[in-house]
């Protein structure tokens, strides 16, 4: 006997999984490993270098993660409340040590080739290293002696290492490259600030939570500063009181289209568990692609305009996973035929450390934003709400703005009118995608369009899933990652091949290959495994990804997972079965084009022959391919009658299908079963023929032979549908029972004798053994005889011993065992049968276990006849036989059964009938022990085995329920753990991930308790247990076929979720700290709990009042009450009252035992006195030796301070644009009358508007007098408003060519031919033909019937001329006299419709454009004014106005003295104006004084008076000139009386729109005695004002839109008929032409109305009006007639950057404008046809209104100056005219000359 063994096991359970290679379709690639803790990491897109930032390093990586080049950037000296020391003159008293600096940011910009590195040192410090040695630095900032350095230019990033910082490179549309950088706040109040300090030691507090800063090398001044240009707000600033419900964890910002996208969490608790985070995304828009200005100005807008911010939630109906972990934007298809949408993929996750995959729609998001601006403007509601908390906002509330529309760029940014920010209240809300544990990053790509996610987990796991296009999960694949370290939320594609993924663990850089598809070796499980990445590349055999395909993009050379497994290459042979005498066979597959490439047919290694490709059957090619010769075939095998030979397609030498096909022989099939040769010939599934000449099975059929047999109609593919005819029978003869019958066969065979015995035995006897076939005519003989089959079978065949004989006879063959060998039983006499004893040769195994179970097989002879009749024993033990492996007579296995000891015996076999046989060898039952006997299921447990000759056999294994296999080695608070079977644990060790391991106590089989470790802050972790030294994984057994997605999900089991929180806050119930208590009372305490997530429950706390427990009696989530019945007896005075909940330990107050409460107050003064004293003392000490360092921080926020006067200045800006329209329509007075020209100075200001202004400047007289009676009315001047007179000599000829002339003009064919002759005259300059225009309307004015049918002759004329070229050019310009026909027309026929329905919308405009440009400052000298519409007449410059009230009296006016509002920085000019416009407001301007014709004095509270000047002895020299008196200059206070009279005539005053030589046109109007306001002014962009225009016209909006409804509208009581009559006589002109065009016509129509006649009354207002149109005021006018322009035209306004501002100004409103003039065009087209008669009523009533208005005998003389010059000519026409001929006008015109040339009237004036 072999000593004994001890052997040690190790038990693994489900551990011994981790030893099995699951298949992952992931494989990392390279790896850098770092000792530092990484950070953050950037790839470069062109040279594939990737830079990490760790913890005090950074290295440049190439694409293999090599190290080029390391650079440390840290331990450095440092203090969170000292400023960089980058910052000139920043001293800190603060001691400093040694500071590892985490990295913030790290952001690649190729096009500036810097690398831009932040670090949590130095406030967030941020360094510009060179991309080609990130080692060196780029730009050295701030340079070397640069003073003008502020912290906010210094401090970009998060200070501390757990505060999240984010960051943006983009190109703004001026080409400068911006950083948008979001920042977690770490200022006073925050976890992240030191405890313990006062304000002064603020750092953070000017930083903001959102920046765009200047990223431009090329400007270092502005380097990293966020005011990149005065007209911006680039930041988002919570304000400071707010910050607490507001900190922002930011997570990622990203671009998408023109916008950024910044995703964060709020984590503010608010002190409650139910305030859990939230996630939100928030959008700015950034101005990369689209600028709305020009490029030389500022940028179009602020963040905060277009920032918007919603929420959003994954899961629904209370299983939310709220914390926003990592976010990835991507291009996906989620359905069929649809392109590629981008969707936010992001993973979140929740308390519990459960985390799920969401994924939002980028429109959907889209969508709510617009909804969401459109609820704030509209129809404010609770879903969306303005964000008070920042700064930059606008406003606390939502306002309604009645029925504004919002452009699609403002629903997307919103606009500076808008309110702002706004924060969506409803979240965006999606159902998980995928639920797991510990997901912590995910990246997304679109993979032949299929959706593959990749996410990384906490525990070092990336896993890969495959969606289909409804967003359910198709497959999945896990990596685990090296030392299992948690994935970091950022993973990035590499961005020259994205088949590899670059991710960052805590300690590792990896490049992972995103796919392993060599694992699978088939195509089907190629195609099968679900992933997107992995396809099957036909021509190399072989599952690739699509790049590594040499043929990839070729047809069917690379088969995609879409393609799905049916597309696999494969073949299909004709016919699948041949004999093996065929030659060839043909092979249908679907394989690539195969053009130009050697395929062979491979039967074997090297072994091959040449295929024919037939390539005119398309794509599933033919090859045909040649049979080997039959030796090279292997031999079938005995027994069998076919040959299975493989074959495959080799495509240059590689092996892309394969399949198979079988060679029978049917010579074999025949032989296979001699007894039924016939039958099974014919029932095969081969071709074969039945020979019964020869009695053969044969695979040909000779035509020859017409005895073969065949099976017909029966389809070969299928043989179960194959019977055999019943012309075939072998050997089974039909008998009847009990009978002795003669079968005759044929002549061949003579008879056969066979027995059939009773019907309960199926055993028959025969005389003879032979083959034979009947024929039918035979068989049928007896079929109605025989009932039973017999079978003729050879005793001597297969029975070599006695018990295989007898043992035959249960397969019904009666045979006996006889002179030593097997014959059939007659031939045996006598019959014996019984056997020898069994003879045992070899027995094996020799040795088993005492408990059995041991299968032993035994081998030898005559072991019985059949299993039932066999026993067999060890010793005295039993071995079951197993009858299944029973083989008669030779061999036996049987299960040992158990022993009660260990014994070593012989097997016996008793055999029935036959004796005992014994073997030579013994079988040894071997006793062993094995504890403990039982152990935990999650393993661990050491089990011993002992035993003898352990060491027998070549491998020893060890299982437990035959499924676990085991390994043979060589040798705080109280957390309580429930569960089951802990009686089976020897140690227990709980460990706490990232804090610490405690020993655990083990209380019951079901309890252990565990002692948590101290942790020195809040946070969230996982607690795993050990137990006995085993990581505990969960509670079900493993098994080795377990799946590897269940294996991870089973590891994940063992971890459990501790959270970390602050201490629990108790307190008494008034928070008093001291008790009274007086002895021999109970004493009952009321504590009230602070707001704690610990959930305590009152068992684990305990109140203790010095030495004496207090018994809860009462308690509830707020409070508990404690009660002490014993007496306190002791001799102190005080007890402490101290609450403990396990290590924690809090006295909260004191328990005072009687004593003198005389002695308590005074120790109270006493320690107030000294509290105070100290205090005292403290505040001197920190005042002097902090004096200096608050003086320069002082300074440093004025300077600061400088800067956000430019951003409040822009601010005002917009906030002017909120002005109400209200407020003008109250300050303007409408009791004033509208003072309406007369309709004859109307019409003369309209015909002749050059002519006007010539009289009035030259003929006007002074239209005022000094005396009583005031102002009276301007004289009538103009030549056609007086009487006609000629001289006594000359009068009766003149006057009688005048009338034959006037005679004349009243002819159509005379007049037309006349117009048309001068207008052939190339000398009749455009001038001459609306002068003639002008005055034919004046003489016909009477006639205006006539004149309107001589127009329309004209017109009629200019429309052919016009339809020959390009009708859309008629009626653009007024070059013909017909146009200005037109004109005049139009304005006669206006004029009443002018007046009573646009003449007051229009004056009200025009008296709000001018209250409006003297509402803000007005330069005396340019007329530039703070408020305007046209940027030329904007004054570019910020000076300080302030409105004030003076009170003027005007002497001999006869009025009361007025109040009257003027501006302090008006000078005396402009105050004079303002003046008389008070008192002269409802007379008609030309009765008005000028300004430079009245005097005004002050009188000043001592009854002192000083007159007013704009230029006197106190006026203020400056640069050698003096500059004019303001109101400002002179001190005039508010309230102030003055005195205006008129000036002596004699005076030499200043001309009206004359400028004193020596002023200089002035940029200040007030003096200021800070110096820095006039370097602050110089450094503000000029352009940053131009806000203004905005301003201005918001405030007239209304009155444009009133001019604009009232022009464009039509009254019921008043319609236009002139205009209904003109438009159908256009579009009769046009239909008669076949002018179909609806823009021409609608052409014509804008020509002949709104630009012919309405624009000319915009432009000059004093057509209509007795107003003064100034420069200014006609600037303004000009940009709204621009918009009126525009409006009317039907071309689309192409603007752009380089537009000019007066048509940007109302581009928003041009749309619906033009849909104004479409609907007045349809409405007059709607409108009842007028007819001739109506018309010429109407025209005849307009005449007989202004009969003898006009001179019209000056007219006529003026039209005949036209006809002297051009008298030949007209001569020659009116000869020319047939019908002027026959009517003989051109005589009566040469008397017309006779007649007046004889006596001229020469006429004064010039028309």
């Amino acid at each position: 006997m072999p000593p004994s063994i001890e052997i040690a096991v190790l038990l693994l359970g489900v551990l011994a999984l981790e030893t099995r290679r699951s298949a992952s379709a992931l494989h990392i690639q390279q790896s850098f490993a770092t000792p530092n803790q990484t950070n953050n990491f950037v790839v470069d897109p062109v040279s594939r270098k990737v830079y990490l930032a760790t913890v005090n390093t950074v290295y440049q990586l190439n694409g293999t993660l090599s190290v080029e080049v390391e650079k440390r950037t840290g331990p450095v000296e440092d203090n969170l409340l000292c400023h960089a020391p980058q910052l000139p003159q920043a001293p800190c008293e603060h001691p400093k040590s040694l500071t590892d600096n985490y990295n913030k940011l790290l952001k690649l910009d190729r096009e500036q080739g810097v690398v831009v590195v932040c670090g949590s040192v130095y406030q967030g410090f941020c360094e510009l290293r060179k991309m080609e040695n990130i080692s060196e630095i780029a730009v050295e900032f701030p340079p070397q002696g640069e003073k003008t350095v502020f912290p906010s230019m210094l401090n970009i990033a998060a200070n501390h290492p757990n505060a999240s910082t984010v960051g943006l490179i983009f190109k703004s549309h001026g080409g400068n490259t911006r950083l948008l950088v979001g920042a977690t706040y770490t200022g006073a109040g925050t976890q992240f600030f030191p405890k313990n300090h006062s304000k002064e030691d603020l750092r953070f507090e000017n930083t903001p939570e959102i920046a765009i800063r200047s990223l431009n090398v090329r400007d270092l001044s502005r380097l990293f500063t966020y005011d990149i240009n005065p007209s911006e707000d680039n930041v988002f600033k919570i304000k400071q009181e707010v910050k607490t419900k507001n900190k922002l964890n930011f997570v990622h910002v990203f671009i998408q289209k023109t916008y950024s996208y910044i995703a964060f969490n709020n984590d503010a608790k608010m002190g409650h568990k139910e305030s859990q985070p939230n996630s939100i995304l928030a959008r700015i828009c950034l101005d990369t692609d689209n600028p709305r200005r020009n490029p030389t100005g500022p940028e179009s807008r602020k963040l905060t305009e277009s920032y918007i911010q919603m929420p959003l939630q994954c899961g629904f109906n209370g299983n939310i996973y709220n914390r926003l972990l990592s976010v990835y934007s991507a291009d996906i298809h989620t359905g069929d035929g649809k392109s590629a949408e981008p969707y936010l993929f992001g993973v979140f996750s929740k308390a519990d450390r459960k985390s799920a995959l969401c994924a939002f729609k980028f429109g959907d998001i889209e969508e709510e934003i617009r909804q969401g601006r459109r609820n704030c403007s509209n129809s404010p509601s609770s879903d969306v709400q303005v964000l008070d908390s920042v700064i930059q906002g606008s406003g606390a509330a939502c306002i309604q703005k009645g029925n504004l529309v919002l452009q699609p760029e403002q629903l997307d940014c919103g606009a500076a009118h808008l309110q702002h920010p706004l924060a969506l209240r409803r979240p965006l809300r999606a159902i998980p995608v995928f639920e797991y544990s510990g997901l912590s990053s995910v990246s997304v790509d679109n993979v032949h369009n299929h959706t593959v996610v990749f996410l990384g987990t906490s525990n070092g796991r990336l896993r890969k899933l495959t969606l289909l296009a409804n967003m359910t999960l198709a497959s999945q694949r896990t990596l685990k990652l090296p030392a299992s370290e948690g994935v970091h939320h950022i993973m990035t594609f590499d961005p020259s091949d994205r088949n590899f993924l670059y991710l960052m663990t805590s300690h590792h850089m990896l490049r992972v290959k995103v796919a392993d598809c060599d694992q699978w070796r088939s195509c089907g499980d190629c195609l099968g495994a679900g992933d997107a990445h992995c396809g099957w590349c036909t021509l190399e055999n072989r599952c690739t990804i699509q790049k590594e395909c040499s043929h990839g993009l070729l047809a069917r050379s690379w088969i995609s997972m879409s393609e799905g497994p049916q597309q696999c290459p494969s073949m299909t042979l004709t016919p699948p079965e041949i004999s093996i005498s065929d030659v060839g066979i043909l092979i249908n597959g679907s394989v690539p084009d195969l053009v130009g490439s050697r395929v062979e047919c491979e039967y074997g290694p090297g072994v091959s022959t040449a295929a024919t490709v037939h390539l005119d059957y398309g794509p599933a090619q033919i090859q045909t391919c040649p049979l080997l010769p039959r030796e090279n075939y292997q031999p079938i095998l005995p027994g069998t009658d076919h040959l299975t030979v493989s074959v495959a397609i080799k495509v240059n030498g590689t092996s892309v299908v394969s399949g198979s096909f079988i060679i029978y022989d049917c010579e074999r099939t025949g032989a296979i079963h001699p007894k039924t040769s016939c039958e099974s010939c014919l029932s095969t599934r081969w071709k074969c023929y039945w020979d019964q000449e020869n009695h053969l099975c044969v695979s040909s059929k000779d035509e020859s032979k017409h005895n073969l047999l065949e099976v017909s109609n029966s389809p070969i593919s299928n043989p179960s549908t194959r019977h055999t005819p019943r012309v075939c029978h072998d050997v089974k003869i039909p008998l009847d029972r009990g009978l002795r019958q003669t079968c005759g066969l044929d002549s061949a065979v003579q008879h056969l004798q066979v027995w059939c015995n009773d019907p309960e035995s199926s055993n028959v006897r025969q005389e003879e053994s032979c083959q034979f076939s009947m024929s039918d005519v035979v068989l049928q003989q007896y079929l109605s005889l025989c009932l039973s089959l017999v079978e003729v079978y050879n005793c001597g065949v297969g029975s070599s011993d006695c018990s295989q004989c007898w043992g035959r006879e249960d397969q019904g063959h009666l045979c006996g065992w006889c002179e030593n060998s097997c014959r059939p039983r007659d031939d045996c006499q006598p019959v014996r049968d019984q056997c020898p004893p069994p003879e045992i040769h070899k027995i094996s195994p020799l040795r088993g276990p005492v408990e059995g179970g041991t299968l032993l097989t035994v081998q030898g002879r005559n072991l019985g006849r059949r299993a039932g009749a066999v026993k067999v024993f060890i010793g005295d033990v039993s071995c079951n036989l197993q009858p299944e492996h029973y083989t008669v007579s030779v061999e036996l296995v049987c299960v040992t059964g158990r022993s009660a000891h260990d014994k070593t015996d012989i097997v016996r076999v008793e055999v029935e009938q036959s004796g005992t046989g014994s073997s030579k060898e013994s079988f040894s039952y071997l006793l062993l022990s094995m504890e403990p006997n039982k152990g935990p299921r999650a393993g661990g447990t050491r089990v011993t085995i002992r035993g003898e000759h352990l060491d027998i056999g070549s491998q020893v294994r060890v299982k437990v329920n035959n499924t676990l296999e085991c390994t043979i080695t060589d040798g705080g608070r109280t957390i309580t753990v429930t569960g089951q079977g802990f009686d089976l644990v020897q140690s227990v060790t709980m460990q706490v991930l990232e804090i610490g391991e405690t020993t655990c106590t083990v209380l019951s089989v079901s309890t252990i308790t565990c002692a948590s470790p101290p942790s020195s802050q809040s946070q969230q972790t996982s607690v795993q247990f050990f137990l006995n030294g085993v990581l505990y994984t969960g509670d079900s057994p493993s098994s080795p076929g377990t799946d590897p997605e269940e294996e991870e999900r089973e590891l994940h089991k063992g971890h459990f979720l501790l959270e970390y929180v602050e201490d629990p806050q108790f307190f008494t119930a008034n928070k008093e700290k001291l008790i009274k208590h007086h002895l021999g009372e109970p004493l009952t305490l009321i504590i009230n709990k602070g707001p704690s997530d610990l959930e305590l429950v009152p068992e684990e706390y305990s109140v203790m009042i010095g030495p004496y427990p207090c018994n809860i009696s009462f308690h509830n989530d707020q409070l508990f009450h404690c009660t002490i019945n014993e007496l306190l007896s002791t001799s102190e005075r005080e007890l402490p009252v101290t609450v403990q909940v396990g290590n924690f330990h809090h006295t909260i107050a004191k328990v005072q035992l009687g004593g003198s409460e005389l002695a308590i107050v005074v120790s109270i003064v006493v320690c107030c006195v000294l509290l105070l004293l100290c205090t005292v003392a403290l505040v001197v000490y920190c005042t002097k030796s902090r004096r200096a360092e608050r003086y320069w921080q002082k300074t440093l926020l004025q300077m600061e301070e400088m800067e956000s006067q430019i951003r409040e200045e822009i601010r005002k800006g917009f906030a002017e644009l909120q002005t109400d329209m209200t407020d003008l329509t109250k300050e303007l007075n409408r009791s004033q009358g509208i003072p309406f020209l007369e309709y004859k100075q109307f019409v003369t200001r309209t015909f002749f508007p050059k002519m006007c202004s010539d009289y009035e400047k030259s003929l006007v007289q002074p239209a005022y007098e000094n005396d009583a009676l005031g102002p009276r009315a301007l004289p009538e001047t103009h030549p056609l408003l007086q009487d006609w007179q000629a001289t006594n000599t000359t009068r009766p000829n003149v006057e009688e060519g005048i009338t034959l002339f006037s005679t004349l003009l009243n002819n159509k064919h005379f007049l037309v031919t006349f117009v048309h002759a001068l207008e052939q005259q190339k000398d009749f300059a455009v001038r001459d033909r609306c002068s003639l225009a002008s005055l034919l309307t004046i003489a016909l004015h009477g006639k205006l019937e006539y004149y309107t049918s001589i127009m329309k002759d004209l017109l009629v004329d200019l429309i052919d001329a016009s339809a020959s070229k390009n009708p859309k050019l008629m009626l653009r310009r007024t070059e013909s006299v017909v146009e200005k026909m037109l004109t005049n027309w139009m304005s006669i026929c206006m004029y009443s419709y002018l007046k009573e329905t646009v003449g007051e919308p229009f004056f009200l405009l025009l008296c709000a454009i001018k209250q409006q440009i003297n509402k803000g400052s007005i330069d005396a000298i340019t007329g530039k004014a703070r408020y305007t519409l046209n940027e030329e007449w904007l004054l570019r410059e910020n000076i300080e106005a302030k409105p004030q009230n003076i009170n003027v009296s005007f002497q001999g006016c006869g009025m009361d003295s007025l109040s009257v509002r003027v501006m302090n920085t008006d000078t005396i000019c402009q105050v004079k104006e303002k003046i008389i416009e008070a008192f002269y407001k409802n007379l008609p301007f030309s009765q008005w004084p000028r300004a430079e014709d009245v005097d005004l004095e002050w009188f000043d509270s001592g009854s002192n008076s000083k007159l007013l000047r704009d230029l006197d002895n106190s006026s203020v020299m400056e640069d050698g000139r003096k500059k004019l008196n303001t109101v400002f200059h002179y001190q005039v206070p508010e309230g102030a009386s003055l005195a205006m009279s008129m000036k002596d005539k004699k005076e030499n005053t200043l001309g009206r729109g004359t400028s004193p030589s020596n002023v200089l046109p002035h940029d200040e109007l007030m003096e200021t005695k800070k110096s820095h306001r006039q370097s602050h002014r110089k450094k503000v962009l000029p352009e940053i004002y131009l806000t203004r225009l905005l301003s201005t016209k918001g405030t007239l909006q209304k009155f444009l839109d009133d001019l604009f409804q009232a022009i464009l509208s039509i009254p019921p009581d008043r319609p236009p008929l002139a205009v209904k009559y003109f438009f159908d006589f256009l579009e009769e002109q046009a239909d008669k032409r076949g002018i179909t065009d609806p823009d021409t016509l609608h052409i014509w129509k804008t020509n002949s109305l709104p630009l012919r006649f309405w624009v000319n009354i915009l432009k000059n207002p004093q057509f209509v009006f007795d107003i003064d149109k100034t420069d200014h005021m006609d600037a303004c006018l000009s940009v709204i007639a621009q918009a009126f322009i525009d409006a009317c035209s039907i071309s689309d306004l192409q603007l752009g950057k380089d537009s000019p501002t007066n048509k940007l100004l109302y581009a928003k409103e041009i749309p619906e404008y033009k849909k104004r003039v479409q609907c007045y065009y349809r409405q007059i087209q709607e409108m009842p046809p007028l007819s001739e008669q109506e018309m010429n009523a109407h025209l005849a009533e307009e005449s007989r209104k202004y009969r003898n208005e006009f001179n019209t005998n000056l007219a006529l003389t003026e039209i005949y100056k036209y006809a002297k010059r051009y008298r030949t000519q007209v001569v020659s026409a009116l000869e020319s005219n047939p019908t002027a001929r026959r009517t003989h006008l051109h005589h009566k015109f040469e008397q017309v000359i006779a007649l007046v040339e004889d006596n001229i009237y020469e006429c004064c004036s010039e028309a």
